[in-house]
């Protein structure tokens, strides 16, 4: 499913980012798996039949496709699917654990792209000082 909806977007020239619930799922912060292959996207809305499962492509908006295919837009879009009342110290513990020193540099310099409720999350994961 990846390699195609890959693809089309190279094809296309647009942006892919994984939904909110796949983000966090492939992140290890939830044991959700998504029943439906739906990624965001800046390009055109739609649906693509491959074999007996159906790729979805949802359009967001520019500031939501900023940090696609990066390891911020990830957690940003990991972290919006959680919702600002339900993510954990533990969820926001293993993000610090998991990301690189370079993921956690690039998670600040990406900072003005995620919503302000996650500043204070993505700063304690990035082991920024403020």
């Amino acid at each position: 499913m990846d390699l195609i909806a890959e693809a089309l977007a190279r094809r296309d020239g647009v942006r892919l980012q994984p939904s909110e619930a796949a983000a966090a799922n492939m992140l290890h912060l939830s044991d959700q798996v998504p029943m439906r292959v739906v990624y965001e996207t800046d390009g055109p809305p739609r649906k693509i039949e491959a074999g007996t499962l159906t790729i979805q492509f949802r359009r967001r908006a520019p500031r939501k496709m900023a940090t696609a295919g990066k390891m911020s837009g990830l957690v940003f879009a990991a972290l919006r699917g959680l919702g600002k009342r339900y993510v954990t110290q533990e969820q926001v513990s293993h993000l610090r654990q998991l990301l690189t020193p370079e993921d956690r540099q690039r998670l600040l310099q990406d900072l003005p792209q995620a919503s302000a409720w996650m500043h204070p999350f993505l700063r304690y994961i990035a082991g920024d000082k403020e």
